[in-house]
């Protein structure tokens, strides 16, 4: 069955000269490049931003989904980690985050006369994603809301398209695993990937460890569906965490949820001002 919404991408993105897109490698991304590769060719360059928050997995298969599909692709290290502001962990950290992001990403657009694009999806627009103000503020624009692609009809359009990430599980930045307020540090971030690559090798494909107090404490979710499996193996699932270098691990019987960080934003004041 054909996924009108794919038409109508190839539309949009038509309409650009010439375009650099914002690349990780996850199943958003992975489509917008893979249309834009196909509608302007060489016109067309993907970059994936590198630094703490991005998973050395991720990077690896964003390298691979690129040379696979035969398009350009080129890596830029971002300096998030080391803005006060971002450390900070307040509601706006993604706004920090896609600040530097675009930072990078301006200068290779101005040398190719380009537009800047992010893989954005109409349910994106539903969440808190502080981040769309910047995109919004730099004139950085999102194909897919656009031609009226939602994280559904994202993936069938990657699986017409024959994509490899079309059923890959989301897959967000190390820094959402964080609780606002906490501060984040390469340490904790390199202690949450640790821990889910760990997690990942013991078989459990998609999983979540937020850290909390510090990052001394993970909480652990995996899909519903997985809850008995994973207390049955809670003493595999606990060592693993603290090898990674948390001193508790909690199983959050509530399973996995995208955003479920957001539940803490209303308690930002009191934790900031305390």
């Amino acid at each position: 069955m054909s996924v009108p919404e794919l038409d109508r991408l190839r539309q949009r993105i038509g309409a650009e000269e010439a375009l650099v897109v914002a690349f990780s490698g996850g199943v958003d991304s992975a489509l917008l490049a893979a249309v834009a590769h196909e509608v302007l060719g060489s016109r067309m360059l993907a970059v994936t931003a590198v630094s703490p928050s991005l998973a050395a997995a991720e990077r690896r298969q964003a390298k691979e989904f690129a040379r696979g599909r035969g398009f350009a692709h080129v890596e830029v290290c971002t300096d998030e980690a080391d803005r006060p502001e971002y450390a900070a962990n307040d509601g706006n950290r993604c706004y920090h985050c896609k600040s530097a992001l675009f930072d990078a990403l301006e200068p290779l657009a101005v040398a190719m006369g380009a537009g800047i694009a992010l893989g954005t999806n109409l349910d994106d627009l539903g969440d808190h994603r502080p981040g769309q103000q910047a995109a919004a503020q730099r004139g950085v624009i999102a194909p897919m809301v656009d031609a009226g692609l939602s994280k559904e009809a994202v993936r069938r359009a990657s699986r017409e398209l024959g994509l490899s990430t079309a059923d890959k599980p989301a897959a967000a930045c190390l820094a959402s695993r964080v609780a606002y307020g906490d501060p984040v540090t390469p340490e904790v971030l390199g202690r949450i990937e640790e821990a889910e690559a760990a997690i990942h090798r013991l078989g459990f494909e998609v999983c979540r460890v937020r850290a909390h107090g510090q990052g001394t404490v993970a909480r652990l979710e995996v899909p519903a569906a997985d809850i008995d499996r994973a207390a049955a193996r809670r003493d595999e699932l606990d060592r693993a965490v603290r090898e990674a270098g948390f001193q508790f691990c909690a199983l959050d019987l509530a399973g996995f949820r995208s955003g479920r960080m957001n539940v803490l934003l209303p308690l930002l004041p009191a934790r900031t001002a305390s």
